[in-house]
């Protein structure tokens, strides 16, 4: 496992078929190696929200964590880590106009359906890939 502490942390929802994906996304987008994943089902994700006072239970949020800097939430997190990917992707800093309570409206719409969106197929890290994850 690569050192996590200078990385930013990607939580998601591992039992999420949509979730998986973008992660799997940004996996192959992340060509500056910026991201390390956990899921918030995990050890490691569990002491994460609880240390913030976070929902322990309810895997319906991404969080994107920056140790000893900051953390953002739902649509908040989505803009930061486009951001961080540069590229065309920087062009999400528009999103950036909307309140987050109303990105964060469309963000929970697509929270809520999620599990119909996508087929809840397992995403296979390649071996490389795998030395990204904390814990699943």
């Amino acid at each position: 496992m690569e050192d996590w502490k200078n990385k930013h942390i990607v939580f998601f929802d591992g039992d999420c078929g949509v979730c998986n994906f973008w992660v799997q996304w940004i996996l192959e987008k992340d060509k500056n190696d910026q991201f390390m994943f956990a899921s918030l089902q995990s050890d490691f994700g569990q002491q994460f929200l609880s240390e913030r006072g976070l929902e322990t239970k309810e895997f319906n949020t991404m969080y994107l964590w920056k140790p000893q800097h900051y953390y953002f939430i739902k649509s908040r997190a989505v803009l930061k880590i486009a951001d961080l990917l540069g590229g065309i992707y920087k062009l999400s800093f528009v999103g950036k106009i909307l309140p987050s309570f109303l990105s964060d409206k469309v963000y929970d719409l697509i929270s809520r359906n999620r599990m119909k969106l996508a087929n809840q197929k397992c995403y296979l890290p390649d071996q490389q890939q795998k030395k990204k994850f904390i814990q699943v």
